[in-house]
């Protein structure tokens, strides 16, 4: 991606990108899944998660298997906020070695004014606008 590239045309785009290009020059594979709720939620799913493969699928490794996953979700929320979007991300592993990967856009509100309001006692009165 370069600075001449077209900006993408909403999160789900980004979303798109992170699953196909950019975790196929990290990993060498696509996502494998990739489900959301359209209001913001993302969940990104590899079955074959390279950091995970080499490891044994007992019991007592698939209770440490999320701290691998810290790196990689570092990864994506830089990834995410150098093109300009802030958000969480969370990792579990449900079975060895699948992981599944929880962004959580934060929605970032411009316009807005915060007015104290008697009505409420002073408390403040939040008012937004396009």
């Amino acid at each position: 991606m370069t600075k001449d590239s077209p900006s993408f045309k909403d999160d789900l785009d980004t979303v798109k990108f992170i699953c196909k290009e950019f975790w196929n020059i990290i990993f060498k594979k696509q996502i494998d899944n990739l489900r959301t709720n359209h209001q913001g939620t993302y969940v990104l799913q590899d079955n074959r998660f390279l950091l995970l493969t080499q490891i044994s699928c007992s019991k007592q490794y698939l209770e440490e298997a999320p701290k691998f996953l810290a790196y990689t979700c570092g990864l994506i929320k830089g990834a995410l906020s150098n093109l300009g979007i802030s958000c969480t991300v969370s990792a579990e592993v449900p079975v060895m070695p699948t992981c599944e990967l929880l962004l959580v856009y934060i929605v970032l509100v411009k316009n807005v004014s915060i007015t104290p309001s008697p009505s409420l006692g002073g408390c403040g009165c939040i008012k937004l606008w396009s």
